[in-house]
């Protein structure tokens, strides 16, 4: 949660130096940021314990919902646009 005060901060300075910053070259730092970002949210996640099989049971479950409402929508909606 932390670095969404971060993340608020860099908005507010950015907005008020807006103006100033519109000839400088910002792709090299926004991607900087952005994978430090998922650098440290990644190892943020990886303190987290895990049960594998429970993941694994979750995610199947996910996979099968996913197909049975995919093949559904594709029924309904195959037979009205023929």
């Amino acid at each position: 949660m932390n670095i969404i005060y971060i993340l608020i901060v860099g908005l507010i300075i950015g907005y008020l130096f807006k103006s100033s910053l519109e000839k400088v070259d910002l792709s090299k730092p926004t991607n900087l940021a952005l994978l430090l970002l998922i650098f440290f949210m990644g190892v943020e996640a990886g303190k987290v314990d895990l049960n594998a099989f429970s993941t694994f049971v979750v995610s199947m479950e996910f996979s099968v919902i996913v197909m049975v409402t995919s093949l559904l929508v594709a029924v309904f909606l195959g037979g009205r646009f023929r």
